[in-house]
């Protein structure tokens, strides 16, 4: 066995555990932790494969991101997953019966699953000669799905924004800083002057 295919069976392994204990977990937190194992070591089968870019926007995206991102709301939110759970026992044949029909599926369609001899000669968009993939991806990224890759980004954005309003809470009793109504103050109405006899005070 070369390393090559040591790795990959490394990589591998640790993925589906990993993936398993995401679901498995008890902790919520817990599971965001083996979230972000399973990433890694999808980024460290990308790069067996030879696909540099999608590794790093694996990390610098997931990793870096969303299960960080995930990871915060769920320790804000302060859920109740005691209460969540409750009822779960009663969900489990229609949840059963989900999960046996979509691994039907996946072995349906991964068994009939084959590249066929002219599929690669027509990509829509051939890579040139000595160009890398990062460099064919960001080609074909900022050349014809433009629109797209903008959309994409401003639904990202409209969902953390959408994070960030379910997580802001105001506590009452709690001074905070407000910017208009500092602006809006005049010098009569931040000082006052009093004229104090001698030897009197206030």
């Amino acid at each position: 066995m070369n390393s090559a295919a040591f790795f990959f069976y490394l990589f591998s392994a640790v993925m589906i555990g990993a993936a398993f204990l995401v679901i498995s977990a008890r902790n919520p937190v817990h599971s965001v932790l083996f979230l972000i194992l399973a990433f890694f070591n999808a980024a460290g089968l990308f790069i067996l494969l030879g696909a540099e870019f999608l590794a790093m926007i694996l990390v610098v995206v997931y990793v870096g991101a969303v299960a960080v991102l995930f990871l915060f709301v769920v320790m804000m939110l302060d859920v109740d997953f005691a209460e969540l759970k409750h009822g779960f026992l009663q969900y489990l044949p229609i949840g059963g019966t989900l999960g046996l029909v979509v691994l039907i599926e996946v072995v349906l369609v991964v068994g009939a699953w084959h590249i066929g001899p002219v599929s690669i000669a027509n990509v829509a968009t051939p890579m040139a000669p000595g160009m890398t993939n990062t460099m064919a991806l960001g080609r074909v990224l900022y050349t014809q799905y433009l629109y797209l890759f903008q959309a994409a980004g401003l639904i990202l954005l409209t969902a953390m924004i959408g994070a960030i309003v379910l997580t802001l809470r105001h506590k009452v009793g709690v001074k905070r800083q407000n910017i208009a109504i500092q602006n809006a103050r005049t010098p009569a109405e931040a000082v006052e002057i009093r004229k104090v006899a001698s030897r009197h005070g206030i």
